[in-house]
């Protein structure tokens, strides 16, 4: 019991070395997980450890509504706004994306995701969950996602873009 003790200790220093051991109980909550150890059984697929079984589980709803909260935010931005444009000020990708809209003379709905702090990242990753693309400028359309910056650019090139803005009654210049 002893070996596990200081097993666990251990493992409880490295995932959170600012708590004190005695502030843990067998139950370890992390933003996204829940650790608790148990006694060994004979589950297949457990790891067993000197005496102990390790289980991790998904947390409780609160994480999991506050990412359905953001995705429902994000798909709730892209329906009301008829161009959406999810940026980074310092990308150079996305300010090309945001010229060539002020060129043609749209003005898109613009979110900075560096200027929300810890929500911008948590963003980005539920915009990668629901398009597939991690990275920015991440396009939206008419509530559809289009791409990145090579992809609205090529559409500008194809004629397709005027086309997708002029079926959303958008003019555009040239």
């Amino acid at each position: 019991m002893m070996e596990s003790c200081g097993a666990l200790a251990r493992a409880r220093a490295s995932l959170c070395p600012h708590v004190k051991h005695e502030q843990f109980s067998n139950h370890l909550r992390l933003p996204f997980l829940s650790v608790h150890l148990t006694r060994p059984s004979r589950i297949s697929g457990s790891h067993v450890s000197r005496g102990r079984m390790l289980t991790v589980q998904s947390m409780s709803s609160s994480s999991q509504s506050f990412g359905a909260r953001m995705e429902e935010s994000v798909k709730k931005t892209v329906s009301e706004h008829p161009v959406v444009i999810y940026s980074k000020t310092w990308c150079s990708y996305s300010s090309e994306v945001k010229s060539l809209f002020k060129r043609i003379g749209v003005e898109p709905h613009v979110i900075e995701l560096d200027q929300l702090g810890a929500q911008g990242t948590q963003l980005q990753r539920v915009l990668e969950m629901l398009t597939g693309q991690s990275t920015v400028p991440n396009v939206f359309i008419g509530g559809k996602h289009i791409g990145g910056c090579s992809d609205t650019i090529k559409l500008h090139q194809d004629g397709e873009l005027k086309k997708l803005l002029s079926e959303l009654n958008i003019t555009t210049k040239n």
